[in-house]
């Protein structure tokens, strides 16, 4: 196991490094266009021969990104062009805002998924199964603009129930995060359902739930100490991905309520060009993408002991 772990860090540093190099070379190796995007289009070509002296972008391409690294490695990822601060005090409040969100939506999403899709297995082709597959078809077939649209247009314009934007101008309100909370769980939850309702229903038809049935053990018992851990090893696989989109796939609900997040502090970036911080968020994004999916192999022995990785 400690083997196994070693070598999934080590592949984890390893596709950081790739993905560093990409990064760099999409956005580093012109200089000029680095020159241009941090000065402005306006400035003159000896603005930026002097700027680009001063920070040492004459240097060789290969010290650049070693440099470049370096500084990221120890959390120095330059000042954001558009917040003219340093990137580091834009970047990690949002992402700890992306991460309440996300989190508490996980959580919901997980929670609603998992029990329904649970209910769906445990009669396959009944009237539960067929009411939750036809629920999660429905939910992940509307894109979440459009839920948001649906819910603004429900619980602000018309019941008046809650506010329209999370925007926490006032400091933090927790009935703020319920519209993308819930946006955020309406397309979410019917892709776990789904797979735990297919991974429960295969479990359901294999030869020890069958003897233990047999046997005279109580459903709920055979359900719960013999079906569910095994079922639950897919939807352990999806919810991690989740975490993936969760954290850059959230730019249409932050957007659109408003929400300071890193989904909507990405699209800022990129709109208005801010070289360092597009670097930081795609840096980070790689981050957490790698780092969660080694998570999620190393959770596999723990949900299944009769799972080993060579």
């Amino acid at each position: 196991m400690l083997i196994f772990m070693i070598r999934r860090f080590g592949t984890m540093v390893l596709t950081m490094l790739v993905v560093s190099i990409l990064v760099f070379l999409l956005l580093e190796i012109n200089i000029d266009g680095v020159a241009t995007k941090v000065l402005g289009p306006y400035s003159s070509q000896e603005q930026r021969q002097l700027w680009l002296e001063a920070n040492g972008y004459y240097d060789p391409a290969v010290l650049r990104y070693l440099r470049w690294l370096g500084n990221f490695v120890v959390g120095d990822f330059g000042e954001s062009v558009r917040f003219k601060v340093p990137v580091s005090d834009v970047l990690w409040p949002r992402l700890l805002n992306t991460a309440i969100l996300g989190g508490i939506a996980l959580f919901f999403a997980s929670l609603i998924g998992l029990t329904l899709g649970v209910i769906a297995g445990m009669r396959e082709g009944g009237t539960r199964d067929r009411a939750v597959s036809v629920g999660a078809i429905l939910t992940t077939s509307v894109p979440e603009f459009a839920t948001a649209v649906f819910l603004l247009s429900i619980f602000v314009f018309q019941l008046q129930w809650l506010p329209g934007t999370s925007g926490m101008a006032n400091g933090f309100d927790p009935l703020q995060l319920i519209m993308p909370v819930l946006a955020l769980v309406i397309y979410d939850w019917g892709y776990i359902a789904r797979m735990t309702r297919a991974s429960m229903a295969e479990v359901m038809t294999t030869h020890y739930i069958r003897t233990a049935v047999l046997k005279g053990l109580p459903y709920g018992q055979v359900i719960r100490r013999h079906a569910m851990r095994n079922a639950l090893i897919a939807p352990f696989t999806v919810i991690m991905l989740q975490i993936n989109w969760l954290l850059s796939g959230v730019i249409v609900v932050e957007w659109a309520f408003g929400y300071k997040g890193f989904g909507a502090l990405l699209y800022e970036a990129s709109l208005n060009q801010d070289i360092y911080l597009i670097e930081a968020c795609a840096m980070v994004a790689v981050f957490v993408a790698v780092m969660t999916q080694t998570l999620a192999d190393i959770g596999y022995t723990y949900l299944n002991p009769r799972i080993r990785f060579s």
